[in-house]
Order: structure tokens, then C-alpha cells, then sequence
């Protein structure tokens, strides 16, 4: 089954007077986190990301600034999403090239399926191409 990519809007609880707490739990997560990191200073002209995971599912969510997400599945689709609310985040299933561009103030949340592992990774794009034939 080929997933999609998708918005996750976490609940935004609180006021304007107040402030606001959104949380991701499990009732609103498609898999258990087994892993948390944040990415941040990222020079504006920096792509990151051009890489896809085997097995990895994460959800990223731009805590401060704003993200540029590009997406393309196994099946070839492309989906464009912009992040720039901490209330938003955007799945992305396994087997998917992802690439990203962050405003000066960006922080990136990543939520993550499974623990960190180099053999995961598919870094060449030819290689993540041909998981499509």
C-alpha cells in the first residue's frame, strides 16, 4: 500500500491573550515516535534533505519560520506544502524523496518512526527512481 502525504493539524489550544500549546500524541499521530530532533540556522540559499528513507515515516513541522517542502512518492506524484505554523505538519511516508528551503528563522521538529540509521537512507536519486520500476 503506497501512502500519501498529508497535513497533520495538531489541535491549537489556548487564546491570543495566553498563547497556545499544540500536542502530538498518540490519537493523533499515524505511528509511535521512536525519535525526536530539531533542525535550525539553516542558511536560507541550503537545500536540505535529497534523500529518501526504506523504511522511515516522519512528520515535520516548522516550530518557528517557515518551511518549503517537496515531496515525490514512489508512484512519481509530487506534493508542495509550505509550513509556516507550529500548529501544522506534514507526513511523509517511507520510500519518498523529500527535499526542503528555510527562512532564516526556521526550526524544523521532525518526528520519526523508527531510530536513526544510516542504511536506511537512499542518498542517490537514481537509486530512489528505480524503486519505482
Amino acid at each position: 500500500m503506497n501512502k500519501k502525504p498529508y497535513i497533520i493539524d495538531f489541535k491549537k489550544i489556548g487564546s491570543p491573550a495566553l498563547g497556545y500549546i499544540s500536542v502530538a500524541e498518540k490519537e493523533n499521530l499515524p505511528f509511535i515516535p521512536q525519535r525526536i530532533y530539531w533542525t535550525y540556522f539553516t542558511p536560507e540559499d541550503v537545500e536540505r534533505g535529497g534523500h529518501a528513507h526504506i523504511h522511515l515515516e516522519q512528520i515535520l513541522v516548522s516550530v518557528a519560520g517557515k518551511i518549503d517542502l517537496k515531496i515525490e512518492t514512489i508512484t512519481g506524484e509530487i506534493f508542495e506544502f509550505v509550513l509556516d505554523a507550529p500548529h501544522k505538519g506534514v507526513f511523509i511516508p517511507k520510500k519518498s524523496w523529500r527535499t526542503m528551503k528555510y527562512s532564516h528563522n526556521a526550526v524544523q521538529m521532525c518526528i520519526a518512526s523508527i531510530e536513526y540509521d544510516e542504511k536506511d537512507y537512499i542518498r542517490d536519486y537514481d537509486e530512489f527512481l528505480n524503486l519505482t520500476k
